[in-house]
């Protein structure tokens, strides 16, 4: 039996993070899949630079930034200032909502702006991510964007999710503000500016596995089982004896694999549809992405790789979700896209030249009070076997991926 001090389960952003900050080389990082990215893959097709979707980096510590642009061999990276928006009644509303009501139709701006003056004097329970909305702002808000937007975003019952589902990447907004915006617009959310390579975001993979030893990365080599007591991983290749195992694949997954006890329904998700779609000429040139409330509209966002990289050709990705045991049909839904695209006028007589498409599942985890207390009691139980679960869906959490590589560098300095 082949032993090793620290075994990664997963090549994606986490996986490969622990491993390029561990201070040892005992280590091994196995991957189910044929190459390395996890989701953080890039498609370059016919001209046009894609990613799985829509990866853009947030950096809050210049350091860790740094760290990776200097292992990015001159690859080009821009800076760019968000330009995001809404789709609403035919026009186009700054986002995010709750603090542009003002560039609603005046009734509807009144509607809005006094539903949420109401609202937090005389704020209801929020027992629910579903309530807080109402709660904090009001019925109109609510109703016109946050909840159909959201429900399309995570394909369920919003009265499903916890409070804080979103944690800090939610946009709150008091009335002060909603009122001060009206004059003096700003954008203070987490990604008013972002980073993006001109390779895509495969560049910041490519960075991260720079620091790993090639030899030490296995690729089409799932994990199958691990046996806590034993502190043996079987794959299908072989039996690890381990010091201590991390792992980046869903929480989930995991505990099933390591048979702890639990019941599986504390755990759900949705799954994302994502069309990159590349066109014959330039379309819309305001916008980085869009949001899409509507629901006879099939997606939730559409975002702008040609604005980013300020091309002439329109490249587009376009994400549906749907509950994750939603049959897919990507031929029909690909049509479906073009059509909602026509009808919301990103697509005006364009033709389209190239096209992709992936099914990310998961994609969104809902985060709810019955998922977060059995991931703490489960975390617990492996933790005490040396066994970590970290990432977004390691952690069954909303992060940034920087939050991921933070995590993962805190860790890695903690197993030595």
């Amino acid at each position: 039996m082949e032993s090793v001090r620290t075994l990664i389960v997963g090549a994606g952003v986490s996986g490969l993070a622990t491993a390029a900050w561990l201070k040892h080389s005992d280590y091994l990082l196995i991957e189910a899949d044929r190459e390395i990215g996890g989701y953080c893959k890039t498609v370059v097709r016919d001209g046009f630079v894609w990613d799985y979707s829509g990866h853009f980096f947030h950096f809050q510590r210049p350091e860790v930034e740094r760290w990776l642009v200097e292992r990015m061999g001159g690859q080009r990276v821009r800076t760019v200032r968000k330009r995001a928006f809404i789709s609403y009644g035919g026009r186009l509303v700054d986002f995010p909502f709750q603090k542009n009501i003002h560039q609603l139709p005046t009734a509807e701006f009144l509607e809005c702006l006094h539903d949420l003056y109401f609202a937090r004097a005389e704020p209801g329970p929020e027992r629910s991510f579903q309530e807080m909305l109402y709660s904090r702002f009001g019925r109109a808000i609510a109703e016109k964007f946050l909840v159909p937007y959201n429900e399309k975003l995570n394909a369920c019952d919003l009265a499903r999710l916890d409070v804080g589902a979103m944690g800090r990447f939610f946009p709150h907004a008091d009335v002060a503000e909603v009122i001060r915006n009206m004059r003096r617009p700003e954008d203070k959310s987490y990604n008013a500016t972002f980073t993006y390579p001109e390779g895509g975001a495969v560049q910041y993979v490519k960075a991260l596995a720079s620091a790993v030893r090639p030899e030490a990365i296995s690729l089409e080599e799932p994990l199958l089982e691990v046996d806590l007591g034993r502190k043996v991983a079987r794959t299908p290749r072989r039996e690890i004896r381990f010091q201590h195992l991390v792992s980046s694949a869903p929480f989930n997954r995991l505990v099933q694999l390591a048979g702890l006890p639990h019941d599986a329904a504390d755990f759900s998700w949705n799954k994302v549809l994502v069309f990159n779609l590349g066109f014959d000429r330039k379309g819309p040139r305001e916008a980085h992405w869009i949001y899409y409330p509507d629901r006879s509209r099939c997606f939730y966002r559409v975002g702008f790789y040609d604005n980013i990289f300020e091309a002439d050709r329109m490249s587009l990705y376009v994400e549906v979700g749907l509950p994750h045991e939603a049959a897919v049909d990507a031929e029909a839904m690909r049509s479906r896209v073009l059509r909602d695209l026509e009808a919301e006028r990103v697509v005006d007589g364009h033709r389209l030249v190239a096209h992709h498409s992936v099914v990310m599942d998961p994609a969104y985890v809902h985060i709810t009070k019955e998922s977060i207390a059995e991931h703490r009691r489960l975390s617990a139980a492996l933790e005490a076997q040396g066994v970590f679960s970290i990432g977004r869906y390691g952690g069954w959490t909303y992060c940034s991926i920087e939050d991921n590589l933070i995590q993962a560098k805190a860790l890695a300095e903690r197993l030595g």
